[in-house]
């Protein structure tokens, strides 16, 4: 084991939202309530099911209610969402989502271009949605997105991705995940990155969410590890891209990180063929290939 790297990680798999929200086509609700049981019985533990989010906005997620209400779920897992407002908020409780999540932007230019807001709005709006999810017991996370570039602004400082990271902290999120929307780091920025906001954020409270766009996601997630972080987000199947970045392919694929993660006798629990197979299942329903090496190597076989 490499000094300082964590002996379990936490993956968060985010495919069943941040990954088919930006399908073009709209996916039944019983292939998405396949998938999640699928997820879960191999083994994963945290799932972000679905977005409480305008519709008009977000089309594919409009049955997020449903959804919730007609999940079969397994006693050890989280079942999450995203809440960016009140509405979104009391929606979720109505159909008892286990975690919420609101989401940010370390840039100025992309916050206004998702979330038609500035970030120091962004964080007034998440105010009295993080005080109705503590008052019902209710953890929050915080997503903070474009954290190593942007597609308006490009190169994004560190320290304006550690001061929005303290701020979703001190708002009460007992997570922060910071996000490459657009794929563009690279190991020696990730570390930069991670530096600025560990000064703010203890390492316990801090996860990654990597896109995998020039190919440099496992690599920046090594980096990550290196540093002590223990929680990771991912998508099966390499799901996802960012409706909002042009040019972002898919989140990092779980069953990729997995096989990484085995080979570094790192514990995450999950069943890495049982996971290719609900990758190759919603892939042949989406009628495309799984954007996973590890995935594609296991099919060979």
């Amino acid at each position: 084991m490499m000094q300082g790297i964590p002996s379990a990680v936490k993956i968060v798999e985010v495919g069943p939202r941040d990954g088919l929200q930006n399908e073009k086509q709209i996916i039944a609700l019983e292939d998405k309530l396949k998938l999640i049981d699928e997820l879960a019985l191999a083994g994963l533990k945290v799932i972000e099911a679905g977005s409480f989010v305008s519709p008009k906005w977000v089309p594919q997620m409009a049955d997020s209610k449903r959804l919730f209400s007609q999940l079969s779920r397994h006693q050890d897992v989280t079942y999450t969402a995203l809440t960016p407002n009140l509405k979104g908020f009391e929606d979720a409780l109505s159909v008892k989502v286990d975690e919420i999540a609101v989401f940010g932007a370390a840039s100025e230019s992309f916050s206004k271009k998702n979330i038609n807001c500035t970030i120091a709005e962004s964080i007034a709006r998440f105010e009295p949605v993080v005080a109705q999810a503590k008052a019902n017991n209710i953890p929050v996370r915080g997503y903070l997105s474009c954290v190593l570039g942007c597609p308006y602004e490009g190169d994004i400082a560190p320290q304006a991705v550690a001061k929005v990271a303290k701020q979703l902290l001190e708002l009460g999120c007992y997570e922060i995940s910071l996000g490459d929307t657009i794929g563009v780091g690279t190991p020696l920025k990730t570390a930069d990155m991670l530096n600025a906001v560990l000064e703010y954020v203890p390492v316990e409270k801090v996860a990654v969410h990597f896109h995998d766009t020039y190919g440099q996601a496992l690599a920046n997630i090594l980096v990550a590890l290196q540093m002590g972080i223990s929680t990771i987000d991912s998508a099966v199947a390499g799901l996802g891209g960012c409706p909002y970045a042009k040019g972002a392919s898919g989140n990092v694929a779980t069953e990729d990180v997995i096989y990484m993660l085995n080979g570094m006798n790192i514990h995450t629990g999950i069943d890495i063929n049982k996971l290719a197979l609900a990758g190759r299942n919603i892939m042949n329903t989406l009628g495309r290939q799984s954007q996973s090496k590890v995935a594609s190597a296991l099919s060979a076989q």
